[in-house]
């Protein structure tokens, strides 16, 4: 096994690889550290899936099985990039990449009938949502913003959208009926096993069998009431229309791949609700699913003219939407994977409350979140700033985060305990012994899920926040709201810990309206914070407040601590990745910053020295943090704009510094004279290097695939500068 693992994934993130992971393993074999490749992309994670539809030569190892295991050793290393949580017309997309390549895999069933299709859709369900990270994230999260990148974003403070008190920009989510409201929890006595039935008037059905959590185990049952969804969403519908806003729904269908796609069928069926109404059976004999999104239902129904009419009919009657893209068309309700809720509410206060509608014009937004869990962070944020105007950068705090999230903790855990209700009845969870552990009266359609929390990463959740608050020494909170369920089980574990540590006077417990509120104001004064929170808020609120401060949060410092001592080093966000690679294809600019990877590699390399002893990775770490800083100091972050500057030449200029600082250091002769020759090469091959990749930029390209790229035609577009790589190799 390498020394460093460095994840192969997905979209633009891994176009960048191409171009930076030589770079990485020229500089790193000088200090003796192998930098090795694991495959856990959405193509990848298909072919080692389906082996025995593929040829002996085409088929692929399990390597986020294999990752799996490593974690939860002391000797893992894994530089993690962001990867697509796939929804299904992202899974779908994928499949049929790889067949048009050759592979002969099975399609994904959308009705299976057959027990052979059961199955094929089984195993492509397990690889939809956050499939990777509940198996790599065997730790905790530490999440902030580097010191370097916080002080670039200071001193060159990025463009903010204006607040005004009488924006009509809003967050609408159900006041009843929903997760929020119907949550109960336990935390269990001693181990136990339980299942999940579902008691009807025609028996008792098992849902889910064999589940097993041991002792300390925080155990929650909850339903969203499908008849109180439809009617909210109507009444948001109306609501958007008298208000003149724009209609938006946020969610995570990504991540919650059970709940949330369902939720969202929910909302593109209400918005065209005539339509179902009068072409209900001829649109299910064309095989549309709402979940799919409108995108997926205009695809089916080409051709038919009258429910293409009766659609446009009702389109114009609703309210405007918020678009993904107005250029093409392209609404909030095509597909569920294209507005994600940490990526799109973000954007949208920074914007002003703005977001873009059908006529290319900026306007204000109904948001509409209809689960009350996390909603009220949203609702709290925009009503801050139109009673205050936009957060000044320049001057603003920080907002760290201590996030809950090992072992699939909390909701991002509920995939395989979610269902969606077939018939009215009760839902219980009963243990071994014949404890009903929650029992929640059902009706037809209501979307019923269980999530957990272990006691050991609860505890180490604490600890770790202990440990931040004590090297930040500033105000710390725990975001737990004593109302909910859930989070009244997890303060019974944080108040011991608190008052056992001594440190119970250096935290607060708040719910979140409230936290956010606090911490809003905490930053406005220039002063820094800590938000320690679950596995859901721990990933919106690591998009929602380095949006505000840094205009990205690509640009965090992520570090997972694993519990058994490995370390796991995540690299940002990728929820624009999407465009950045239509941009490269179309135009051969690619406009991704890595600063998130030459964050992650610093920390990486130390955390090697330490683990290992090997000091010359730690001279190699250093020296990453001083190239990071000369790429922030020097401007050398990519450029938008096709013709300028792109994340090619950034590596180019890392390299440089990177190879400058270690030519430069006195604590390692042997690296120092390694390098000097490096670095001379770079400097002097300068102007060759530049006018290589200024040259390549204009024509569209051909990268073999999207999902599936070709090696060798990815890597001719990533790396056109024969200069640079003969100096690297």
């Amino acid at each position: 096994m390498s020394d460093i693992i460095y994840t192969k994934v997905d979209e633009a993130p891994e176009l960048a690889s191409a171009s930076f992971l030589p770079i990485i393993q020229k500089f790193a074999a000088a200090a003796g550290v192998s930098v090795g490749t694991k495959d856990i992309s959405l193509a990848g994670r298909i072919l080692a899936t389906f082996p025995e539809f593929l040829k002996e030569d085409q088929r692929q190892s399990d390597d986020l099985a294999e990752l799996g295991q490593l974690v939860k050793s002391a000797d893992a290393n894994v530089i993690k990039l962001p990867n697509i949580s796939a929804s299904v017309p992202q899974l779908v997309a994928a499949v049929k990449e790889l067949q048009a390549q050759g592979f002969a895999l099975p399609d994904y069933p959308e009705a299976p009938a057959t027990d052979a299709e059961k199955a094929v859709r089984a195993k492509y369900d397990g690889l939809k949502g956050s499939a990777v990270n509940p198996v790599l994230r065997e730790g905790n999260s530490d999440r902030r913003a580097a010191k370097a990148v916080k002080s670039f974003a200071q001193k060159n403070p990025h463009r903010m959208g204006e607040w005004t008190a009488d924006s009509k920009t809003k967050v609408s989510a159900m006041s009843g009926g929903d997760f929020f409201s119907n949550e109960v929890s336990t935390t269990l006595a001693k181990e136990s096993t339980a299942k999940i039935v579902l008691e009807t008037a025609a028996g008792e059905a098992v849902l889910k069998d064999g589940l097993t959590y041991p002792a300390g185990t925080v155990v929650d049952a909850t339903f969203m009431s499908a008849a109180a969804l439809k009617s909210f969403l109507a009444d948001q519908i109306e609501q958007t229309k008298a208000d003149g806003t724009l209609f938006s729904l946020h969610m995570k269908a990504t991540m919650m791949k059970v709940s949330d796609p369902i939720i969202f069928g929910h909302a593109v069926k209400a918005f065209l609700a005539p339509v179902f109404e009068k072409h209900g059976a001829a649109l299910a004999e064309l095989g549309v699913n709402p979940n799919q999104g409108l995108g997926d239902l205009l695809a089916r129904v080409d051709g038919n003219a009258e429910i293409k009419a009766d659609i446009d009919a009702c389109m114009a009657s609703r309210p405007p939407m918020y678009m993904v893209d107005s250029d093409k068309g392209i609404t909030n309700l095509h597909v569920s994977s294209d507005v994600i809720i940490d990526a799109s509410m973000p954007a949208l206060i920074r914007a002003g409350g703005k977001g873009w509608g059908p006529d290319g014009k900026e306007g204000d937004s109904n948001c509409v979140i209809p689960d009350n869990s996390y909603a009220p962070v949203y609702d709290e944020s925009v009503k801050f700033f139109k009673e205050n105007g936009k957060l000044n950068p320049v001057i603003a705090g920080t907002v760290q985060n201590v996030g809950l999230m090992a072992q699939k903790a909390e909701e991002y855990g509920s995939h395989p305990t979610t269902f969606e209700i077939a018939e009215a009845g009760t839902v219980k969870m009963i243990l071994d012994d014949g404890t009903v552990l929650s029992e929640l009266k059902v009706e037809a359609g209501d979307i019923w899920r269980s999530a957990s929390a272990r006691k050991a990463p609860i505890e180490d959740w604490v600890n770790l926040a202990i440990d931040r608050q004590k090297a930040e020494g500033c105000s710390a909170i725990f975001w737990l709201d004593a109302a909910r369920a859930h989070d009244a089980e997890l303060i019974a574990y944080v108040k011991p810990i608190l008052e056992a540590k001594g440190v119970a006077d250096k935290f607060e417990i708040m719910a979140p309206r409230e936290a956010t509120r606090a911490s809003l104001e905490t930053i406005t004064k220039g002063e820094n914070t800590i938000a320690i929170t679950g596995n859901v808020l721990r990933d919106y609120l690591t998009d929602l407040f380095p949006i505000l401060e840094l205009a990205t949060s690509a640009k965090m410092l992520s570090i997972v601590k694993l519990m058994n001592g490995g370390g796991l080093f995540e690299t940002g966000a990728g929820g624009s990745a999407p465009k950045h690679v239509q941009q490269l294809a179309e135009e051969n600019h690619l406009r991704w910053d890595s600063l998130g990877e030459f964050c992650a590699l610093g920390e990486s390399l130390t955390f090697l020295a330490d683990a290992k002893g090997n000091e010359k990775a730690r001279v190699l770490g250093q020296a990453v943090d001083a190239a990071t800083q000369g790429i922030l100091d020097n401007d050398r972050s990519p450029s938008r704009k096709v013709g300028e500057p792109d994340n090619r030449d950034s590596h180019y200029w890392f390299a440089r510094y990177w190879a400058e600082a270690l030519a430069a250091q006195s604590d390692d002769a042997e690296l120092a004279e390694h390098f000097a020759p490096i670095a001379q090469a770079l400097a002097t091959g300068e102007a060759a290097i530049l006018a290589e990749l200024a040259a390549a930029q204009g024509p569209a390209v051909d990268l073999g695939g999207y999902y599936h790229g070709d090696a060798a035609k990815t890597a001719a577009v990533m790396r056109p500068s024969a200069t640079l790589n003969k100096i690297i190799g």
